[in-house]
C-alpha cells in the first residue's frame, strides 16, 4: 500500500473509530498468521468497541477500497483469519454476553465471547452450548460461527449452524443484513432459479458438511434459513456484530467409556455402530498420540474410541454390548479430564511425528459418512504411503470427521509441489467416499481451490454469485471460498531464513535450528486460556494478567517469526517490538510443558536478550540481578551491615533506583550466616548405618537467603539414612545470567561447575537441588548451552528433594504430620522437573490439600525489576494468593521456591515453608 493511502486510511480510521486503531509493526505482526500454514500481512488492526465502531471501520475501509477480515481467537487452521487489509479484532472489547435466558434456552453474545466464558455462564443454569472445539478455552463464538465449528459433541448437539438462532450482521457496503423474516428478493431469485442444482448438488448422509456455502439452506423446504447459510461463510459475506445462540441442558452425569481396538481402522469401523446407544460423543485416536499418565488409564489396544455417555447405566450397557477387545468405564472427573486433555491437545501433539519430524495441517479435517470411515482411513493410509508421507489420524469418528497433521516439507519447492499433488489426490479420495473437503474448520485457503472437485463448476459458480450479491465490492476476506488464493501460496515458511541462525543455545529438540524452534508455534493458542483451575498448568501468566496477545506465548513466537522474516519487524535482534513483548515474559518455562508443541519461550527470551544487548549497555538490573551470586558473595562478610542499611528507607530507595528495581519492592535480607558456612562449622554425623551418598547443591538462594531450608534438608536426608556431602568447591547453575541473557558469562560459570562436579557425577552420586529454578537450569539450560556429554551427565544426575528420598531411601518412612497444606507448585518444577514425587511424599507424610498452579509472579529477577510490579502482583492474585487466603487457620503454606516464599511474604504477610522444613519439624 502506498504511503499516502496508508496515511489517509489511518487518519480516517482514527477519527471514526473509538476503539484501538493500530498500524504499528508489532500489532500487524501479531495477526499475520492464524493456526494454519498461511501468512498474510495486514495493513492495520482495529479493535472496535461496538457495532457502531464496526460500521464506522467498514465505511472508512470501503471509501479507500481496503479489504476487511474479521478475526476472533485466531485459531483457524485453514488460513481464513489472515488478511492483507484491515483486521477487525473482536477479542479486545466485543466479548460481552449480552443476555442469557434459561427459560428460552438462548443467549445473545458479541462475536468476541470466548466459548468457555459462555459455557461457564450457562452452567450456572444447568445449560451448555453444544459445539465444543478442542480450542474451547480460547476460540470465540464469532469465529465458531464463521467456520461452522463443531467439536467432540456434535454427535449429540450438532454443529454451530444447528445452534445459531439469529445474527446481527453488517455487509461490507454497510447495510444491516436481516436474517429473520422474508428472504431478500435477489437471494430468493438466485435460489429459485437453481432449485434442482441445490437439491442434488450436495453430498448426502454426511453430518459434517462444512465446505462451501450452505446455499441449500435457502431452499423453500428448508425454511429459507439465511442464518444457516451465513454460518460457515468464513467472514466473506458479512461481519457479525451479535448472535443469538441456542443452549442445551447439560447432562448431570457424564461417564466416559474407553473401548480398545487393534488399530484405528477397526475403531473407525466400529464407531458408527455405537451411535444407536445415544452417546454424547464418539472420539477416536491411535496409540502414537497417547502418552504420559493418561496412557495408564487406557485399556489394551492400538487405538481407542472415547465414548461419552449421559449416565452410568447407559455407559455400562454400551460397554457390555460394544464389540471391543477391551474397555474401561471412567467415572472419576479428574481421570476423565486427563484423558480428554490428551485428545484436545492432539492438534499440537500431532505436529511432531513419532520420529520427530515436523508435521503440518493442510489436510486437517475432512469428513466422510460415518459408515464409510474405516474404508476411507485405509485408503487414506495407502495414499500417504504412495506419496511418501506420514501422519496420525484422530478425531470425531462418530461423525466421520478426521484430523491429521502430515510431515509435508513446506520449506522447499519440491516439498511444496508434493503438498499440492497430495492435496489434489486426497480431495478426489474424499469425494469418492461421498465426503466433504472440510468437516470442521472450513475451507479457507487450504481447500477452497479444490471445491470444484467436490461440488462441480456449476455449483461453485453459484457460490460466486451468492458472494457477489452480498459483497459486490469483494471487500470481505478476499481469497477465501470464492475466487480463492492457491493452496500453495502465502505459505508462512517462505519468508524464513534458509540457513540456520547463529545462536547460543543448542536447541537439541529442533536440530540446532532457531527457526525450527520458532516454527514450533502452530497457533493453537492454549497460552490464551484464562480459565484454568488448580491443576490446569502454568502457561501463560503474563497473558492471564494482561489479556494482550503480545504477552502470550503465541504472540511472542509470532513476533520472533516476523523478526526472522524481516518484512514487518525489521530490526532483527535489535527489534524494539520483540523486546517489548518479551519484557513481560516471566521465564516461568510453563510453555515448555503446557504448550502442546513445547515452545520454550524462556529459552527464546534468553537468546534474544543475549543478541539484543551484545556490545550495548544493559539495564542496571541485568548487572545486579544477573550477577547476583557474585554480588552476594562479596556482601556476605558484611551481611549485618547490609541488612541494617537496607532498612533505612532513603538508602533503600536510592539503592533500588540505582539497581533498576521496582520502588514498591522490599529488598530481601541476607542471612547472617550462610548455609555453606554453617555446614563447614558442623562435624557431620551421618545417621547410623548411613546409606547412599547424596550431594546437596548449595544454590545461591538457599545459601545466602534461606539457609534454614538447607539445614532442614540435611536433617531429613540424614534421618532417612543418607550420607550428605556438598560439592567439591564453589559451584553455580548459572541461572541468573541465563535469565538476563548474559549467556557468554553463563557458559563460563557452567563450564567451571561441570569441571568441579565431574568426580561427583563419575561416582554416580545424585545431586539434590532444593531450589526448583536452579534444578531446572541444571536439567535444561546447562546441557543446552554447553552441548557436551559432561554437561548432559550432570543434568541427568539432578534430583529434587522428594525424588532423591524416593530413589535413594525407598524404605524410609517420613514423619506423619497430618496437616492441611496450601501454596503453589513452583513453575519450573511443573515445567521441567515434574512434581509426582513431591505429591507422593506429601501424601505419605499426611500433608493434605492440593497446591495451586501457575506462577507466583516474582519469578527471580522479573518481579524485582522496575516496570514489572503490577504484572507481578496480578500473577500472584491469579491463583496463588486466593488459594492462600481461602485456607483454613492452621494450614501450612508450602512453597519450595525462594521467589514464591518472598512473594507471599511481601504481598500476603505469610511465611511459606519448603517441604524439607515441614518434614524436619516433624522429626
Amino acid at each position: 500500500m502506498a504511503d499516502d493511502l496508508r496515511h489517509a486510511l489511518r487518519r480516517d480510521l482514527e477519527r471514526a473509530v473509538r476503539g484501538e486503531v493500530s498500524f504499528d509493526p508489532q500489532s500487524r505482526a501479531l495477526t499475520t498468521m492464524d493456526a494454519s500454514n498461511y501468512r498474510r500481512v495486514p495493513v492495520a488492526v482495529v479493535a472496535p468497541y461496538d457495532a457502531e465502531d464496526v460500521a464506522a471501520a467498514l465505511a472508512v475501509c470501503r471509501s479507500h477500497g481496503v479489504p476487511v477480515v474479521p478475526r476472533g481467537g485466531g485459531t483457524s487452521i485453514a488460513g481464513q483469519a489472515t488478511g492483507t487489509g484491515v483486521v477487525l479484532d473482536f477479542t479486545r472489547h466485543m466479548h460481552r454476553i449480552v443476555s442469557l435466558s434459561p427459560e428460552a434456552l438462548t443467549a445473545r453474545v458479541q462475536p468476541g465471547v470466548v466459548l468457555d466464558d459462555l459455557r461457564r455462564a450457562a452452567a450456572a443454569h444447568g445449560l451448555t452450548f453444544g459445539p465444543d472445539p478442542s480450542t474451547h478455552s480460547r476460540c470465540t463464538l464469532g469465529g465458531m460461527i464463521g467456520n461452522n465449528a463443531c467439536g467432540a459433541h456434535s454427535v449429540a448437539w450438532g454443529t454451530t449452524a444447528d445452534n445459531v438462532r439469529a445474527l446481527e450482521c453488517l455487509t461490507y457496503g454497510g447495510e444491516p443484513l436481516r436474517t429473520a423474516g422474508r428472504l431478500r428478493a435477489d437471494l430468493r431469485e438466485l435460489v429459485d432459479g437453481h432449485l434442482a442444482l441445490l437439491r442434488t448438488g450436495y453430498p448426502q448422509h454426511l453430518p459434517r458438511r462444512i465446505s462451501g456455502y450452505a446455499l441449500d439452506a435457502l431452499l423453500p423446504e428448508r425454511g429459507r434459513d439465511l442464518v444457516r447459510a451465513l454460518t460457515g461463510s468464513e467472514g466473506t459475506l458479512a461481519v457479525i456484530t451479535e448472535a443469538e445462540v441456542r443452549l442445551v441442558p447439560a447432562p448431570p452425569v457424564r461417564v466416559l467409556v474407553v473401548l480398545g481396538y487393534p488399530d484405528e481402522g477397526a475403531a473407525a469401523d466400529a464407531a458408527h455402530g455405537l451411535l444407536p446407544y445415544g452417546p454424547l460423543t464418539v472420539e477416536g485416536m491411535a496409540a502414537d498420540l497417547v502418552g504420559g499418565e493418561a496412557a495408564e488409564l487406557l485399556p489394551r489396544g492400538g487405538a481407542w474410541l472415547f465414548v461419552e455417555m449421559p449416565g452410568t447405566g447407559e455407559a455400562e450397557a454400551l460397554r457390555r454390548l460394544a464389540d471391543a477387545g477391551d474397555s474401561v468405564v471412567v467415572t472419576d472427573p479428574v481421570a476423565q479430564r486427563a484423558l480428554w486433555r490428551v485428545r484436545e491437545e492432539a492438534a499440537g501433539t500431532a505436529t511432531r511425528t513419532p520420529g520427530g519430524a515436523e508435521a503440518w495441517p493442510g489436510w486437517e479435517d475432512c469428513a466422510v459418512p460415518p459408515a464409510r470411515l474405516g474404508a476411507y482411513l485405509r485408503d487414506f493410509r495407502a495414499l500417504l504411503r504412495e506419496h511418501g508421507l506420514h501422519g496420525t489420524p484422530y478425531g470425531h469418528f462418530g461423525d466421520g470427521c478426521i484430523h491429521v497433521r502430515i510431515d509435508f516439507d513446506l520449506l522447499g519447492a519440491a516439498g511444496v509441489a508434493r503438498f499440492r499433488r497430495f492435496s489434489e489426490d486426497v480431495a478426489d479420495l474424499v469425494v469418492a467416499h461421498g465426503g466433504s473437503l472440510s468437516g470442521e474448520h472450513g475451507d479457507g485457503q487450504a481447500r477452497a481451490e479444490l471445491l470444484p472437485r467436490m461440488y462441480g463448476e456449476e455449483l461453485v459458480a453459484l457460490f460466486g454469485r451468492f458472494k457477489d450479491a452480498l459483497d459486490p465490492a469483494g471487500g470481505l476476506n478476499p481469497g477465501m471460498l470464492v475466487r480463492p488464493a492457491p493452496l500453495d501460496g502465502n505459505l508462512r515458511f517462505a519468508v524464513l531464513p534458509r540457513r540456520p541462525v547463529d545462536v547460543a543455545f543448542g536447541y537439541p529438540r529442533d536440530g540446532g535450528d532457531f527457526s525450527a524452534a520458532v516454527r514450533r508455534c502452530v497457533g493453537v493458542a492454549k497460552c490464551r486460556d484464562t480459565g484454568g483451575g488448580p491443576g490446569e498448568g502454568v502457561m501463560c501468566p503474563s497473558y492471564r494478567a494482561t489479556r494482550e496477545e503480545r504477552h502470550s506465548t503465541r504472540g511472542r513466537a509470532r513476533l520472533l517469526h516476523e523478526m526472522l522474516a524481516g518484512e514487518v519487524v525489521t530490526g532483527g535482534w535489535r527489534s524494539p517490538e520483540v523486546a517489548d513483548a518479551l519484557d513481560l515474559c516471566l521465564s516461568c518455562k510453563g510453555c515448555r510443558t503446557d504448550c502442546p508443541v513445547g515452545v520454550d519461550m524462556a529459552t527464546y527470551k534468553a537468546e534474544f536478550l543475549h543478541h539484543h544487548y551484545r556490545r550495548r549497555p544493559r539495564p542496571a538490573s541485568h548487572y545486579l540481578m544477573g550477577g547476583l551470586p557474585t554480588w552476594l558473595r562479596a556482601a556476605a562478610p558484611a551481611a549485618g551491615t547490609v541488612n541494617a542499611l537496607a532498612r533505612v528507607r532513603p538508602l533503600a530507595a536510592l539503592a533500588k533506583r540505582t539497581a533498576g528495581f521496582a520502588p514498591d519492592r522490599e529488598l530481601p535480607l541476607l542471612a547472617e550466616e550462610s548455609f555453606v558456612r554453617w555446614w563447614r562449622r558442623q562435624e557431620e554425623q551421618p545417621a547410623p548405618g548411613a546409606g547412599a551418598t547424596v550431594v546437596l547443591w548449595p544454590d545461591t538462594f538457599t545459601d545466602r537467603f534461606s539457609p534454614e531450608v538447607g539445614r532442614a534438608a540435611v536433617r531429613v536426608l540424614q534421618a532417612a539414612g543418607l550420607r550428605v556431602v556438598l560439592p567439591p568447591g564453589r559451584v553455580c547453575c548459572g541461572l541468573t545470567w541465563v535469565s538476563t541473557g548474559r549467556l557468554d558469562r553463563a557458559r563460563r560459570v557452567m563450564r567451571r561447575t561441570v569441571r568441579r562436579m565431574a568426580p561427583v557425577v563419575a561416582a554416580g552420586h545424585p545431586v539434590v537441588v532444593l531450589e526448583p529454578s536452579c534444578a531446572a537450569a541444571l536439567r535444561t539450560d546447562l546441557p543446552e548451552l554447553l552441548g557436551t556429554g559432561e554437561a548432559a551427565a550432570l543434568a541427568g544426575s539432578v534430583r529434587t528433594f522428594a525424588q532423591v528420598l524416593e530413589e535413594a531411601a525407598p524404605g524410609w518412612t517420613p514423619p506423619r504430620l497430618d496437616r492441611a497444606v496450601t501454596g503453589q507448585t513452583h513453575c519450573h518444577q511443573h515445567a521441567v522437573l515434574g512434581d509426582a514425587a513431591e505429591r507422593r511424599l506429601r501424601a505419605r507424610a499426611g500433608l493434605n490439600g492440593g497446591l495451586a498452579a501457575g506462577c507466583c509472579g516474582l519469578a527471580g529477577n522479573f518481579g524485582f525489576e522496575r516496570g514489572h510490579y503490577e504484572v507481578s502482583v496480578a500473577c500472584a492474585e491469579d491463583r496463588l494468593l486466593p488459594a492462600v487466603r481461602a485456607a483454613r487457620p492452621g494450614t501450612a503454606v508450602l512453597a519450595d521456591g525462594f521467589s514464591c516464599r518472598t512473594q507471599l511474604a511481601q504481598l500476603a504477610g505469610v511465611r511459606a515453608r519448603h517441604l524439607a522444613e515441614l518434614l524436619s519439624d516433624g522429626l
